[in-house]
């Protein structure tokens, strides 16, 4: 059986709450195809198939992409299995007072936890925390460390269009609130700065 989700035009994070619950009302075994019109959107909604152990195949037909999601007997319900810890990183400085000393002190945690021992499964940018990810950070080496080191870096792409820095983002990827707020309410320690 296949369901047809037509999410072109749809803002962020529609065409992923549509997704979601067709493949929820998916039996096992069937199909949700899902239509979008643009590559956010369509990443978005690779990552939330990725993150339910789906099978996805994406096809580009002109300028939609025809997103293939093949459930196989996995809950559509579970968003990861092992959650672990988050930070919310709300701004690109850290404490309140001169912006200049919090620029520093965000830069120095950052840098302090690339080289910890216990990092955490995620790290989610929303508002001016954007910022830190996009070329010309000098936080991006140590965020690039933590990648590599297996942490999943997400920056909500509102924010990105915001401050018009989606095409300066230079590690991680782009998200939604959806995926945001599934993080935290799934994660089994959130901190936020």
């Amino acid at each position: 059986m296949e369901t047809t989700v037509d999410a072109r035009g749809l803002a962020c994070p529609q065409p992923v709450i549509n997704t979601k619950k067709a493949l929820e009302a998916l039996k096992d075994g069937g199909e949700v195809v899902t239509i979008v019109d643009n590559e956010v959107a369509r990443d978005n909604v690779v990552k939330l198939a990725r993150s339910l152990d789906c099978a996805v195949e994406v096809e580009q037909r002109g300028t939609d992409y025809y997103i293939h999601i093949r459930k196989e007997g996995v809950p559509a319900t579970q968003l990861s299995l092992h959650p672990g810890q988050v930070i919310l990183i709300t701004a690109d400085s850290l404490g309140r007072g001169s912006q200049e000393l919090g620029e520093l002190l965000m830069r120095n945690f950052l840098q302090t936890l690339a080289e910890g021992e216990v990092i955490p499964r995620r790290l989610l940018f929303i508002n001016s925390g954007v910022k830190l990810c996009c070329e010309g950070s000098p936080a991006l080496a140590s965020l690039l460390s933590l990648e590599q080191r297996g942490v999943e870096i997400l920056s909500c792409g509102t924010c990105l269009d915001y401050y018009q820095l989606k095409e300066k983002l230079c590690v991680g990827s782009i998200t939604n609130m959806y995926t945001i707020m599934e993080h935290l309410l799934a994660a089994e320690k959130v901190i936020t700065l």
